[in-house]
Parts: C-alpha cells; sequence; structure tokens
C-alpha cells in the first residue's frame, strides 16, 4: 500500500493553490491523479482540468474543484489560453500550473506574457518545451551539445523512406516527428517497432507526401535497460530535486507507459542529466527516457518530456519532496528541503502492469538492475486515505480497457509494438 503519511519536515503555502493541466481526452492519468495528493495533502488546495465529472481525478478528496473542459488537444492556441485565463478569473487567485502533457507544458512556455499575474510557473526561453517535445529538435539539441542518442532519420518524402530503407538495418523504429500532429495527424499510434523493409515501405504508403515521423536506431533489448530521470530546475537551471530510477515493466512491453520501476541511485545518469538541462537553460519539471546500450556503455536519451511524468510518485526524498512539491515549493518562495532518494522504492501502476508483467515472463526479459525485494511501494491508484480515484478508474477501464489492452497485445503478436511513453 503507498505511504499516504503527511508528516514532513516543511510547509506548503496553502495560501496557493495547484491547477492541473491537461489537454485532450484521457481520463485515466495517474500523474494527475498522483499531482492532486502529493500536493493536496500538504493542505494545498488542488483543483484540476477533467474531460468529465466521472474521471478519477475529479473523485479525489484532495480536489477541491474540477474544471469540466473537454479538449482534443487540437485547438488554436488562443482558445486554450482565454480557457486558461477563465479557469484563473474563477480560482480568485495565482496558482502553480502543473501541466500533464506536451502541449500545456508548450502552450504556457509560449504565452508566458499572457498568463503570467494569473499563475505561477517557471519561466524559460518560449521556443525551449516545444523543441525538446520534438523528436527532430531533441535529437538536435543532443548532437549540438554531445548528448548520446539513438541514429536516427528524418525523411521529407517517400523517396526518402525507400533510400532510407534500402540501407538500413532493421528492425527500425518509427515515432511521429513532433508532439503536436500526435492527435492531429498521427502517422504512427505511438513508438512502433518494424522489423521489415517490406513493412516500412507498407505503412510508408499512407503517411502522405511530408511524412511526419522519425525513424530511429532500434536499440535489442536483450542488449540495452530502461531507465528514468526526474527533476525539478530552478531558473538557474540548478536542480534542487533529482532521482534516477530503472523500468522494470512498461505497457505494451518495451515501447509504452511505465507499469512497473524501481529507484535506483546512478550518479553518472544525473550527472550526465544535470549538464544537458544547464547547458540548453531549462527550468521546470523534466521526465527523461534513456536506454542503457551495453554495447558501448552509453546512455541514450530517447525522449525528453518538459513536463511532470506520470509515474513522478516513484521519487521522493527523505525530506519528503517530489518533483511536484520542489516546484510548488520553489515558486512560492521557499527552500527545497535536500534528501537522498529513497533507493529501492517500487511503483506500480496497477491496470496495466499485470498484462505487462505476463507479457515479459513470456519474452523472458529480466532487469539487472531492479532491486530483488522493494524497500516499499507506491500505487498510482491506490491510496488508504484516497480510495475513490482507483473505484472509479476500475469502472472506467473495465471494458473499454480490456479492449484496448487486447488491441495492443494483436498488434504485438504481429511483430511491431505500439504506444504512448511515460
Amino acid at each position: 500500500m503507498a505511504r499516504n503519511a503527511v508528516s514532513v519536515p516543511f510547509g506548503a503555502d496553502r495560501d496557493v493553490p495547484g491547477l492541473i493541466v491537461k489537454f485532450g481526452d484521457y481520463p485515466l492519468h495517474h500523474g494527475g491523479v498522483g499531482a492532486i495528493r502529493s500536493l493536496g495533502r500538504l493542505g494545498v488546495p488542488m483543483y484540476a482540468i477533467t474531460e468529465d465529472r466521472y474521471t478519477p481525478a475529479a473523485s479525489s478528496r484532495y480536489l477541491k474543484r474540477a474544471f469540466v473542459w473537454p479538449t482534443r488537444g487540437t485547438e488554436e492556441a488562443d482558445h486554450l489560453v482565454e480557457g486558461l485565463l477563465r479557469i484563473a478569473r474563477r480560482v480568485g487567485r495565482p496558482a502553480v500550473l502543473v501541466p500533464t502533457d506536451e502541449e500545456a507544458a508548450v502552450l504556457i512556455a509560449e504565452h508566458q506574457d499572457e498568463l503570467k499575474g494569473h499563475y505561477l510557473f517557471p519561466r524559460v526561453a518560449p521556443g525551449l518545451p516545444r523543441r525538446l517535445a520534438s523528436k527532430q529538435g531533441l535529437h538536435e539539441l543532443c548532437v549540438e551539445h554531445g548528448i548520446p542518442s539513438p541514429a536516427a532519420a528524418f525523411p521529407q518524402s517517400y523517396d526518402d523512406i525507400a533510400t532510407f530503407a534500402e540501407k538500413a538495418r532493421f528492425p527500425v523504429v518509427a515515432k511521429n516527428r513532433e508532439a503536436f500532429v500526435r492527435r492531429s495527424r498521427p502517422a504512427v499510434n505511438g513508438t512502433t517497432r518494424i522489423t521489415t523493409r517490406e513493412g516500412l515501405l507498407a505503412l510508408a504508403r499512407d503517411w502522405g507526401e511530408r511524412p511526419g515521423v522519425i525513424l530511429q536506431e532500434y536499440l535489442p533489448r536483450e542488449e540495452a535497460e530502461d531507465w528514468i530521470v526526474h527533476a525539478y530546475f530552478d531558473q538557474d537551471s540548478t536542480p534542487l530535486a533529482m532521482f534516477t530510477g530503472v523500468k522494470v515493466r512498461s505497457w505494451p512491453p518495451h515501447a509504452g507507459m511505465t507499469a512497473n520501476a524501481y529507484v535506483v541511485d546512478n550518479p553518472e545518469l544525473a550527472d550526465l542529466a544535470a549538464r544537458f538541462i544547464k547547458q540548453i537553460g531549462f527550468a521546470g519539471i523534466i521526465d527523461l527516457d534513456l536506454r542503457f546500450d551495453r554495447r558501448d556503455g552509453q546512455y541514450k536519451l530517447l525522449d525528453f518530456n518538459p513536463r511532470m511524468g506520470a509515474q513522478f510518485r516513484l521519487f521522493e526524498n527523505e525530506s519528503g519532496v517530489d518533483v511536484v512539491r520542489a516546484m510548488h515549493l520553489d515558486l512560492t518562495g521557499r527552500t527545497v528541503p535536500e534528501g537522498e532518494q529513497r533507493a529501492g522504492h517500487r511503483y506500480i501502476v496497477e491496470n496495466i502492469d499485470l498484462p505487462a508483467l505476463l507479457a515479459y515472463r513470456r519474452s523472458g526479459y529480466t532487469t539487472p538492475h531492479a532491486p530483488g525485494r522493494p524497500s516499499g511501494t507506491e500505487l498510482a491508484w491506490l491510496a488508504g486515505d484516497d480510495p475513490l480515484p482507483f473505484f472509479t478508474m476500475l469502472a472506467r477501464f473495465v471494458r473499454p480497457g480490456a479492449k484496448h489492452l487486447y488491441q495492443l497485445w494483436r498488434t504485438n503478436r504481429r511483430g511491431s509494438t505500439t504506444g504512448s511513453g511515460s
């Protein structure tokens, strides 16, 4: 059972609320629930944008109010900004913004001038989050700053793909190039492993004249481990909270959302992340996905999420600080207490870890760095002091969730693994 105690050696500013900002239709988001609980347990008034009144987030006892605002994530920016300003007027005082997706993080960064005074958020170079969320933009930044990343190609036409296919070593990985077309014009339904030249050319016929994909080197799971970094950086790009962990299972297998993970100390990885953030001048919460390639001993950056990750509650230091609490403390002018991370702690997402466990056992894949026994466990949904989100999740998950899992399993059986990250 998750630890629900609120005895921490610091106090949050209870006069400054938090607002969970999400755009798009994904009601079963455990990260938003985790943020509501994390700050709510400190007495911070919490608000959230929800698809309807029956989402798990809306049922949390720690939520003061849900603002029902169905969005697709494809709306014009001016419309979304006006919606945030309307919510600000209803809250009645500046709130700390907690984005849970790339669209929200980018919108906040690119419209800081309109939102300042109404909300609190880390100030960044307006174009940086969009570039980090872009697969091509991230790859270019990695090359510029000497950060290892998988080899990648960015085809501009079907002919480019055909040329790539003649020389490529399969399997390869296809991803949507820009985070902002994944809902309006997705080329693939998330990270897609393509095993043959013929398979790539067949898929590419549906990608149009200007395929919005990145074709990336596949790092074989037999020779790799998946690692994650979560951190919060202040306005000087100094880490006030830094955590590292290893991903044990994801769903869909090896390509999707974290289903099971452990906190594992990794100073080399923490240094790599801190150096990169300092070089690019980012401020705020980050969620990084890296794959350690045993063939060359390098950590290769796969994804940079310039916002809170869904599994952020895996990480907390000895002082009770996670990345969301660190941001709220910092933006309200309070000191962020230091402390070692809870090494060996485990995180489980109940509704997807069981199918992931079955799939990983069938494949025989293991994670060498995962501890043999957890020092504690944090559940994504079930919490003794806040049970309703768990039961709301079950009620909404059973039929559509089972169908979705089955479809993903069928896709995996055909040789392609699809899914969305963290």
